[in-house]
C-alpha cells in the first residue's frame, strides 16, 4: 500500500468539502437555476478546481499535482451527474481527493516536511 500522510489527507478532504459547500451555497443563492442548467458543466468543475488550489496553498502542496488529483477524484461526480443524481458522487470525490493529497504530502522530502511543520 502506498504511503499517505493521514493528517494532510483529512485536512485536505475537510477543507475541500467546506470550500465546495460554501461556494455551492453562495452561488445557489446568488444565481438563478437557469445559470446552472446552462453553465453548470463549467461552473462545477471550475469551483472544484479553485477549491483544490486553495487546499494546495493552505497545505503547501504543489498546485499542478493537486489539480491533477482534483480532476481524477472528480470523475465519480461526473458519473453521478450523467445518471441524474448530481451530488451523490461528491462524498467519494472528497475522500479520493483527500487521499491523493495525503499521498502527495507523504512524498515530500524531510526538509519540506520540517519547513511546513514550522509554519
Amino acid at each position: 500500500m502506498a504511503a499517505m500522510d493521514r493528517s494532510v489527507a483529512w485536512r485536505a478532504a475537510l477543507l475541500q468539502l467546506a470550500l465546495v459547500a460554501a461556494f455551492a451555497v453562495v452561488l445557489g443563492v446568488a444565481l438563478e437555476e437557469s445559470f446552472f442548467e446552462d453553465w453548470g458543466w463549467l461552473a462545477g468543475p471550475g469551483v472544484w478546481a479553485v477549491c483544490a488550489l486553495a487546499v494546495a496553498a493552505s497545505l503547501r502542496l504543489p498546485a499542478l499535482p493537486v489539480l491533477l488529483g482534483a480532476a481524477l477524484s472528480g470523475l465519480p461526480s461526473l458519473a453521478t451527474v450523467l445518471v441524474g443524481v448530481h451530488w451523490a458522487g461528491t462524498p467519494l470525490a472528497v475522500v479520493l481527493f483527500g487521499a491523493w493529497c495525503g499521498g502527495l504530502a507523504a512524498r515530500r522530502s524531510p526538509e519540506q516536511r520540517v519547513a511546513t511543520a514550522a509554519d
